[in-house]
């Protein structure tokens, strides 16, 4: 079924459970959760207040409770696990998948990991333990090491025997990985490949030498662009040794893609990406006082410096209704200079090396558009005023501050990105302050200069 046609019904069957739970309908809710996928539960249960929440969480079957745990986002999950017992917990972790539960374990309180891991048989507690060794956001920590893995000297046809004596192979399994008799990975054979082959071939014969693998310790961000430029179902995680230690399938990627379309658009406003919409008013409230206090102090630097030009304000009057069109002119170039070089730090497209072509580049951009809109705001300042000098001197400082407004744009975020700041956070707030400042004061600047 098509895209297209999936998230319109799944919106309307959002809709109907949420009029259910507002009507009292509680057979029929119970039906409707009954029936969802646990991301869809996990969905609606982001976007209810907290004491609805409850009443569907009631209506999730124990079987698929860790399911929904696990798709929803920390602070709500974190709230749910305070809120349940041991055994509530144990039952919910248990049947689940390997990197589902290495991602779930972390919350849960200490006394119900170590007893939820010695509940483990002693390879399920290996595997755990070796994804558990890594970073989450590593390629280590999100992979699952339930592969199916094969040798490269048995014929295609022990391979389909071996596959129906399995009877069923893990999600997402679009191809084998091949080991040598030490677990050493050599590469992969596609399962509509080893249907197609002639039984009496040797795997080593179909063998893809050049199959995805990725080091543990590869960073998710590259983990997703890999399977994006090579369009891949799932990966072998190698270590160093050439050991094979799992595999990455692309529902766990779809995450990680998600995770970050969310940190990008949250923390542009200063927020966390994981920040529950529903929360209570204090902590709400606490977690926004930082950026909303740095946004102050800047904001201060700016009036202390019109401060500096009182006398001149007073003398010319108009500069004063002037000196938004210079500030707001800078931040909308400097923002679109910032969104996009941020962008091209996302997608591996920007380092250092390439770094000073950009700012030549951008300060061309800003230079040719300060022209044009210095031209177009020193003609109105004539209409407006009639005199020469005041329209001069705003073209100049709207000049001015579109070059300066391009090169911050280049240069901080790759700064922030060397001093291991997340550019997305704090880029916009230098700006502005840059901007503003270097706006307000080259306008004032010019105008005691010339008018006074």
């Amino acid at each position: 079924m098509a895209e297209s046609t999936l998230i319109p019904r799944r919106e309307r069957r959002l809709a109907a459970l949420r009029s259910a739970l507002r009507e009292g309908s509680w057979r029929g809710a119970a039906r409707m959760i009954a029936a969802m996928h646990p991301a869809e539960v996990a969905l609606l249960m982001e976007s209810l207040p907290p004491a609805q929440r409850e009443v569907v969480w009631n209506f999730v079957e124990p079987e698929v409770e860790g399911a929904v745990l696990v798709e929803l986002s920390d602070e709500v999950r974190q709230a749910f696990i305070e809120g349940m017992d041991a055994n509530e917990l144990l039952a919910a972790a248990e049947n689940m998948e390997l990197d589902d539960l290495a991602d779930l374990v972390g919350d849960l309180p200490e006394a119900v990991s170590l007893q939820l891991v010695k509940s483990m048989d002693q390879q399920d507690r290996e595997r755990l333990k070796t994804v558990l060794s890594y970073e989450h956001d590593t390629a280590g920590g999100l992979m699952n090491t339930d592969t199916v893995s094969v040798r490269a000297d048995v014929t295609v046809e022990v391979v389909l025997r071996y596959l129906r004596m399995r009877g069923e192979l893990p999600d997402k399994t679009d191809r084998l990985f091949v080991v040598d008799r030490d677990d050493r990975y050599l590469g992969t054979v596609a399962l509509t490949r080893l249907l197609t082959e002639d039984p009496e071939k040797s795997v080593g014969d179909i063998l893809d030498l050049e199959g995805s693998r990725m080091a543990p310790e590869t960073n998710a961000h590259d983990v997703a662009r890999l399977f994006q430029d090579r369009d891949l179902v799932s990966a072998a995680v190698v270590d160093e040794q050439g050991k094979l230690l799992g595999r990455i399938t692309v529902d766990d990627v779809v995450d990680v893609i998600r995770e970050e379309a969310a940190h990008e658009v949250m923390s542009a406003a200063g927020l966390r990406d994981e920040e529950d919409v529903f929360a209570g008013v204090i902590p709400s409230t606490r977690r926004r006082l930082v950026w909303l206090g740095i946004n102050l102090v800047t904001a201060f630097m700016a009036a202390a410096v019109v401060s500096r030009f009182e006398g001149t304000i007073e003398k010319v009057a108009a500069l004063a209704a002037l000196m938004p069109i210079v500030a707001s002119m800078g931040g909308i170039a400097g923002t679109q200079t910032v969104t996009l070089i941020i962008r091209g730090i996302a997608l591996g497209q920007i380092e250092w090396v390439n770094a000073r072509w950009l700012l030549w580049k951008e300060i061309a951009v800003g230079g040719l558009n300060g022209l044009i809109w210095a031209a177009v705001v020193g003609a109105v300042t004539i209409v407006w005023y009639g005199t020469w000098k005041i329209a001069a001197i705003i073209a100049a400082a709207t000049l001015i501050n579109l070059l300066a407004a391009a090169a911050v744009g280049v240069i901080v975020p790759l700064l922030l990105r060397r001093m291991r700041i997340d550019p997305a956070l704090s880029a916009g707030v230098i700006l502005t302050t840059f901007t503003d400042c270097i706006g307000f004061a080259t306008l004032l600047g010019l105008g005691a200069l010339f008018l006074t």
